[in-house]
């Protein structure tokens, strides 16, 4: 089983920065590829970006694409979503998820934290 807490959520102008950092429990977590999704109020959960257990492939959503990078440390078990070049559309709450395959769809991971708020300001 794998715990995962996400921190870095915050306050920040457009055009700004966010780095969110992931935290997995448990000694399985080079197992599984990891994704970030968000969901903003009123809207269906997102799928921003996942990548392989190796960290040699990666994926993004379309919205995110050349303005946000997914990273992975094992030797941490942390999973990054380095965030550039914000948009207010960007304003979401961000979760991280793991699970046993690639995949851009929230139903396929097992794992989730609780999320963390990101609020970008025109």
């Amino acid at each position: 089983q794998v715990q995962v807490v996400e921190s870095g959520g915050g306050l920040v102008q457009a055009g700004g920065s966010l780095r969110l950092s992931c935290a997995a429990s448990g000694r399985t977590f080079i197992r599984y590829f990891m994704g970030w999704f968000r969901q903003a109020p009123g809207k269906k959960r997102e799928f921003v970006a996942t990548i392989s257990e190796s960290g040699g492939m990666t994926e993004y959503g379309d919205s995110v694409k050349g303005r946000f990078t997914i990273s992975r440390e094992d030797a941490q078990n942390t999973v990054s979503l380095q965030m550039n070049s914000l948009k207010p559309e960007d304003t979401a709450i961000y979760y991280c998820a793991a699970g046993r395959f690639i995949s851009r769809t929230a139903g396929e991971y097992d794992y989730w934290g609780q999320g963390t708020q990101v609020t970008v300001s025109s």
